[in-house]
């Protein structure tokens, strides 16, 4: 399946979120959001499932997808679009699992990552973290935009550009060779935000 247009991933974190997260996924589709991923892995089975078909109902009318972080079994169970996979994990189970009009993505921080998930047949990559992460103090180091420039031109999987992202520096990303970017805290603590990414990615992009 093929990244979703404009190429922008929310990534959900309920303890940042403004509002209950499906009334702020129904907010950020209605406000141009065409892809959210639910990341709530501390949540058990039953409540990921019903926050997933939560999230999907929500998606449906405006033609958004929804994927979840993790588990491809329950990405299954919740009937969302897809699964985005942490960085050495079986992309190849995940396919077989969903099945080829799954959108299927994996966490890569260096060249051997991209090349895994290539050579599993992912959709996609999120690479990070391309700056320091407000979301993820401490987490890096990071690999900056000539890392960023270095690997996507190596890259035979659309990158998307993970970690510190914002209106000011998507741009940076774009002409770096990213296909696209994720934020997480930034729509997650201020949904009018959104609003200001989506004009940086339009403007960004060749």
């Amino acid at each position: 399946m093929a990244i979703p247009s404009p190429r922008l991933l929310a990534i959900t974190d309920r303890r940042q979120a403004a509002q209950p997260l499906p009334e702020l996924a129904a907010r950020l589709f209605a406000g141009g959001l065409r892809w959210l991923s639910l990341r709530e892995k501390d949540l058990d089975d039953s409540r990921q499932i019903a926050l997933a078909h939560a999230l999907v109902e929500r998606a449906r009318p405006w033609g958004a997808l929804v994927t979840l972080h993790g588990d491809p079994d329950l990405a299954l169970a919740a009937g969302t679009d897809g699964v985005h996979l942490p960085e050495g994990a079986d992309v190849v189970a995940a396919r077989r699992r969903l099945g080829p009009g799954a959108l299927v993505g994996l966490s890569a921080h260096d060249a051997e990552g991209i090349r895994r998930a290539a050579a599993g047949g992912a959709d996609y990559v999120t690479l990070s973290p391309v700056f320091p992460s407000p979301s993820k103090p401490g987490y890096g180091p990071p690999i900056g935009i000539e890392g960023l420039r270095r690997l996507a031109a190596e890259s035979p999987l659309p990158i998307i550009a993970l970690g510190g992202v914002e209106s000011g520096n998507i741009g940076e990303c774009l002409a770096a060779g990213a296909a696209g970017a994720a934020v997480m805290g930034a729509v997650m603590q201020a949904p009018d935000s959104l609003s200001g990414l989506l004009k940086a990615l339009k403007g960004g992009q060749p």
